[in-house]
């Protein structure tokens, strides 16, 4: 799958999953650094933005495809990310009709100590 352009912006690379979506990497970098030894807040947002896309878009293109619009986005942060390469995955919860629900965690250390969770709705519109 081709990730969004904002993925690039954040320098993501898709890492091979076990037969689901894949784990997205970011690499610490100075255009994700918020206050110095820190990731922005943003850049971590939007990491986890990014898994729940490509979670969402994999469980789509199993089940007929279909285009996505976000209706809210709660993040998480749970501790602060430091200088390191950072983690994601989305997981899609609920696939309706009309309504997704996916959640996505980023890690650095350990995948069971996320730094961050969100949890996303999306309007599906299907072909």
């Amino acid at each position: 799958m081709k990730l969004p352009p904002y993925a690039d912006l954040l320098g993501l690379v898709a890492e091979p999953g076990d037969g689901g979506p894949p784990v997205l990497m970011m690499p610490y970098a100075d255009g994700v650094m918020g206050r110095p030894g820190f990731l922005h807040g943003g850049a971590i947002g939007g990491l986890l933005e990014m898994a729940a896309i490509v979670a969402l878009h994999h469980a789509l293109f199993e089940d007929g495809g279909g285009q996505i619009k976000p209706i809210n986005v709660t993040v998480d942060f749970m501790r602060g990310g430091r200088e390191k390469e950072t983690r994601a995955i989305g997981s899609v919860t609920r696939l309706g009709n009309r309504v997704a629900n996916v959640e996505a965690q980023a890690w650095q250390d350990a995948r069971d100590r996320p730094i961050a969770a969100a949890r996303m709705n999306y309007l599906i519109v299907r072909p």
